[in-house]
């Protein structure tokens, strides 16, 4: 690797992070707008270079000032790290390319810097969380981009995202919390925050109920931050009165990087160190992921606002994931890690596609959706092919996450039965739910002037974030077609936390 390759680790954090400060002096507003994406395509550049050379070789290892861990603060960027660092820098970066106009509209001009400089803060905490090798570094990036998304979500014009942030701040600071606490119990008990050398500790320790309760403590925080059933409460309305492209941004990956964290902490820490730990993982999450897939699927049939609706359908597409992590093979953690992916890019180009339509519609509502495609086909027909991927059609990215975890749970015995047949339910209710959508807006004549756009005449969305819509769109079928990076990368990562054990 060369000089500036081998600081790609630290550059991650750093790029997005020193530019916030500097995106808050700008003026006028597009120029926070084109420094902020600048920042963004840059850590998309360098998330693509640590991916490629974790699939060309060995981790990548970064040590702060010359000090090895445990003495110092490491960062490590492994498999499973890249594979979500692509998530979060491309969500991040596909949200500011289309949004410019989006986010002119929702956020008055003089606080347009300060917005921008809290979406880097939140990029660069959820990235830090990624590449830290340390417990506690993990609860600083943690707390960063936390409250970095409180001021994204209450940062537009509706005012009904004042109780929703409030009750995501309540939830955050309860699980971020409990999180705290087990690490603290570790470290009680181990004497170190490094997660390497507290893999290596933990079995040498005499008393492991202190061990047990960190690990309950660590688990259901992260579950908290996951918004995993029935934990998920705050996640519905901060997804819905959010502005529309920051929904975009945390739909796409916030909850998928607690969901690391928790897979970090039990896979690689404590059952490979506690006996028995991968029964209890597996008891207490699968019925909860189950619980997830049929309750969040079943709620979204019956929603009319069509981004509480896709809120509600993330709720169940966290139940995939962790449906997968709860087999503890290596098979189903693979086919979870995967859908991480490719639920990323379904549920992304599915919100791009919300942000187009409000630019022209001033409701959101499946009524006054009605006869959209007319108005607007080349953004409704992005949004269907993107409600295709999330189905798990033939021939898109989600239908091959889909595929792969129906494989692992037939390996689960009788088990796995009733396992593809709540994966197969939850799948049908996703073309019921995604069908409401486009029967509205296809098929739907408008009753009145109150179901007719309320915004200009009818027309298609601004080009850029058409652009990027479609880009999104089309990659859930090129993913869907070209397995291969994704696939191997999902695979390793579940071979490296599964690796050692017994």
């Amino acid at each position: 690797m060369t000089d500036l390759a081998t600081h790609l680790p630290v550059l991650q954090v750093v790029v997005p992070m020193l530019l916030a400060p500097l995106v808050v002096l700008m003026r006028p507003r597009g120029l926070a707008w084109a420094t902020a994406t600048a920042g963004s395509v840059m850590a998309l550049l360098i998330a693509v270079n640590l991916a490629a050379a974790v699939l060309g070789g060995a981790d990548v290892r970064y040590e702060l000032g010359g000090w090895s861990a445990p003495y110092g603060i490491a960062l490590r960027v492994d498999a499973f790290s890249a594979l979500l660092l692509l998530i979060v820098t491309g969500a991040s970066s596909a949200a500011l390319l289309a949004a410019r106009r989006s986010i002119d509209n929702a956020i008055e001009p003089h606080r347009q810097p300060l917005f921008y400089a809290a979406w880097l803060l939140a990029l660069a905490g959820l990235a830090g969380i990624l590449v830290s090798a340390d417990a506690f570094n993990i609860f600083v990036f943690m707390e960063i981009s936390s409250l970095a998304s409180y001021i994204l979500i209450a940062g537009g014009p509706d005012r009904r995202a004042l109780p929703a942030v409030f009750k995501y701040l309540i939830m955050g600071t309860i699980g971020a919390t409990f999180y705290l606490i087990g690490v603290g119990l570790v470290y009680m008990m181990t004497g170190t925050l490094n997660l390497a050398d507290m893999e290596l500790r933990i079995h040498e320790v005499a008393d492991q109920r202190p061990i047990l309760v960190a690990a309950g403590f660590i688990t259901v925080g992260l579950a908290l931050k996951a918004a995993l059933f029935p934990l998920h409460v705050w996640l519905p309305n901060a997804y819905t009165y959010a502005p529309h492209a920051v929904t975009v941004f945390l739909a796409a990956c916030a909850t998928k990087v607690s969901l690391y964290v928790l897979m970090r902490f039990d896979f690689v820490v404590f059952q490979q160190n506690l006996a028995g730990h991968e029964a209890q993982f597996a008891a207490f999450l699968m019925p909860l992921a189950v619980l997830a897939i049929l309750v969040g699927s079943a709620v979204a049939l019956f929603e009319n606002n069509i981004k509480r609706l896709l809120a509600y359908s993330s709720v169940a597409q966290i139940g995939y994931i962790l449906l997968g992590a709860s087999m503890v093979s290596v098979a189903g953690l693979s086919a979870g890690i995967l859908h991480m992916f490719n639920h990323a890019l379904a549920k992304g180009a599915l919100f791009l596609a919300v942000m187009c339509l409000a630019t022209r519609f001033a409701g959101l509502d499946l009524k006054r959706l009605a006869g959209a495609a007319r108005a607007m086909p080349w953004t409704m027909a992005a949004l269907v092919l993107a409600g295709l991927s999330l189905i798990g059609v033939p021939g898109t990215a989600g239908f091959i996450s889909k595929w792969y975890l129906i494989t692992a749970a037939l390996d689960e015995g009788a088990l796995g039965i009733f396992l593809v047949a709540v994966v197969v339910a939850g799948s049908l209710m996703a073309v019921v739910y995604i069908w409401r959508i486009v029967e509205a807006a296809w098929f739907a004549e408008p009753a009145s002037a109150e179901g007719a756009p309320d915004i200009d005449p009818p027309r298609e969305a601004p080009v850029m974030m058409l652009i990027v819509t479609w880009v999104v769109a089309l990659a859930n079928v090129g993913f869907g077609l070209a397995t291969g990076t994704q696939r191997e990368l999902a695979e390793r990562a579940a071979g490296a936390l599964l690796g050692n054990l017994p």
